[in-house]
């Protein structure tokens, strides 16, 4: 079979079928009549301008679904699914079949290994059937309907494919069960808006003929990627990039799958999120050095800057990657969206920070603070024992670089935590009201009121000045940084908080960015 590298002419074409799509008021859905309101129609139809943005990447989607949709439709209509499912696998992995998302989700519907399994797919060393069109369709089709026993609303069963029926129940409740119209407002959740784009944006550009065709080859029986290519004169090589579910390019006889045998004119970016670059980084002559064009480094990774207008590909494209590698590196999904000014890194970011700890401010969450530090989220969310969904609040201390220790919530702003509604005057010997807190003292956890907390501190540095004991030599000086605590100061030279507090005569544990901590080094 002969092949040839289409000529890109084609690709300017797809979109001249008119501007780009706007948000309707109503449209349907799965048998459903949505109401659109202006809020959700203004974030929607941003989306759909972003997905119609640049001509090429949009152009080689409207490809690839032309070219994977008929099997989808089919598979669809034996398991009785509603068709418009389908630009669901454009939003989930823009039809790649070996697309990942940074929770390792794989493949054209983005399953994670225990649910493709759970859908009857093989997942292994040697299958995985995540990124076989035919398999994978099916078990998307079998999830969707699983999801829609417990709603009888596909809008709900769609939303549950991205949180699970149990997350879709517990925010969702009862009150749509069953209903033929449904109001798609602000407060719709952001997965189901983001499919209305991807259809909106879609389904009027799937018009003329496809560019490529696939011809679905089933076996049962035992062979080789390799011999499947010389049965249809192709190189191996071929055959294999549109066949990545078999792994190590054998075909095992334990069930019946489908090889897709690629016949037609094809561009080298079919299979792939993005071309990657062979260009070299434009390096600027200036007086007072040589510099390379908007290229930084953060914790020694090179990053780039987001332009106005920059989309994902765009992005990868100029740091010369591919955008599934772009991806990864930056822990981020295909729908992820691009704000002009923010840094996107162009390689792996590094296992630890430089800063040993940060405080959370208002705003930040754990992927900013991964992308300010250029340290890799889960390494991040490992380091501080969260799970996957966990969020942080303002004034939280993260660990940075190391463990944080277990059953300690260290180190805090301040460790003796009062109620909002209570107030304490530090320079007296009680409160108005005993208030259990669990503090860190010579490293050791305590609960116990707050007012004795303070009576000891204050005993142990209220009158004689302190003083240096034998064998420790002059005083070095700490300068306090935002991220400080006297429990992390305390841990990075092996002292004290008690003896942090007696060496500079405080009497709280409020700290100022700054100030000069004396440290009596041993």
């Amino acid at each position: 079979m002969r092949f040839f590298a289409a000529a890109l002419i084609f690709f300017g074409a797809a979109v001249s079928y008119g501007q780009t799509p706007e948000v309707p008021h109503k449209m349907q859905f799965a048998g459903m009549t949505l109401t659109i309101r202006d809020d959700a129609r203004r974030e929607i139809q941003k989306d759909v301008d972003a997905l119609t943005q640049h001509p090429y990447y949009f152009n080689m989607k409207v490809e690839r679904a032309k070219t994977y949709f008929p099997f989808i439709e089919q598979i669809f209509k034996e398991e009785r699914l509603p068709d418009d499912f389908k630009y669901l696998a454009l939003q989930e992995s823009a039809l790649i079949s070996d697309a990942v998302s940074v929770s390792d989700a794989v493949g054209f519907w983005q399953f994670k290994d225990f649910t493709a399994e759970e859908m009857g797919m093989r997942v292994d060393k040697e299958i995985d059937e995540r990124m076989n069109l035919i398999s994978a369709t099916r078990g998307a089709a079998r999830y969707l309907k699983q999801n829609n026993f417990y709603f009888n609303n596909w809008v709900y069963a769609l939303q549950a494919y991205q949180m699970g029926a149990g997350g879709a129940m517990r925010a969702v409740g009862d009150k749509h069960n069953g209903a033929k119209h449904m109001e798609i407002d602000k407060h719709t959740y952001w997965y189901v808006k983001k499919y209305l784009a991807h259809k909106i944006a879609f389904e009027n550009a799937l018009q003329g003929e496809k560019q490529l065709t696939l011809l679905p080859y089933e076996t049962d029986k035992k062979t080789s990627l390799d011999d499947i290519a010389k049965e249809f004169s192709l190189t191996s090589e071929t055959i294999a990039e549109y066949n990545k579910w078999a792994r190590k390019g054998i075909i095992p006889g334990d069930r019946k799958y489908t090889v897709l045998i690629p016949q037609g004119a094809y561009d080298q970016n079919f299979t792939k999120l993005a071309i990657a670059s062979s260009a070299s980084p434009v390096i600027v002559k200036t007086d007072e050095a040589t510099i390379t064009e908007g290229l930084t480094f953060i914790n020694e990774v090179p990053v780039i800057v987001a332009r106005p207008g920059d989309q994902l590909t765009a992005l990868a494209d100029r740091a010369g990657i591919g955008l599934t590698a772009f991806i990864r590196y930056n822990d981020i999904s295909i729908d992820h969206v691009v704000r002009p000014g923010r840094h996107y890194f162009t390689d792996k970011k590094k296992k630890k920070a430089e800063e040993p700890y940060h405080k959370v401010v208002e705003g930040e969450n754990l992927w900013s603070i991964s992308q300010e530090y250029g340290i890799r989220l889960r390494r991040l969310k490992k380091y501080n024992r969260l799970a996957q969904a966990d969020v942080v609040k303002p004034s939280t201390m993260l660990w940075m670089s190391t463990m944080k220790p277990p059953r300690e919530e260290v180190p805090v702003d301040e460790i003796a935590v009062l109620d909002a509604e209570e107030e304490f005057n530090w320079g007296s010997r009680g409160t108005s009201k005993v208030i259990e807190t669990e503090v860190m003292v010579d490293d050791q956890a305590m609960v116990q009121p707050t007012s004795a907390i303070i009576e000891n501190i204050e005993a142990s540095t209220s009158s004689k000045p302190s003083t240096i004991e034998p064998g420790v030599t002059e005083p070095i000086l700490h300068e306090v940084k935002m991220s400080d605590t006297l429990y992390s100061v305390s841990r990075q030279y092996g002292v004290t908080i008690k003896e942090l507090m007696e060496w500079n005569s405080k009497k709280d544990f409020n700290l100022s960015v700054g100030e000069k901590l004396k440290i009596m080094v041993r």
